[in-house]
């Protein structure tokens, strides 16, 4: 698998960031969660899997990026309210 860099929202590109790699997946490259009770919340984690925390700046910011143009989605801000992007 190969990746290419999307983006970061972090300094020196540091994590967190987003790589889309030949398999048309992204890959996310972050803190990992540790925090028991947000673990909690988590469903169906498969062994080898784990939780990593990104902005919501960073994610909008490379749909932004990668979407066409003429589409649009919805992303919930932080109150539950969705705001579309373009």
């Amino acid at each position: 698998m190969r990746m290419r860099f999307l983006g970061s929202t972090s300094e020196a590109g540091a994590c967190p960031t987003l790589y889309e790699t030949d398999r048309g997946t992204i890959v996310v490259q972050g803190l990992r969660v540790t925090d028991a009770e947000a673990l909690a919340d988590l469903r169906d984690v498969l062994d080898g899997e784990t939780a990593v925390e990104v902005p919501r700046e960073l994610i909008t910011e490379i749909a932004r990026r990668v979407l066409p143009d003429d589409s649009v989605t919805a992303f919930p801000t932080s109150d539950g309210t969705p705001s579309a992007t373009s």
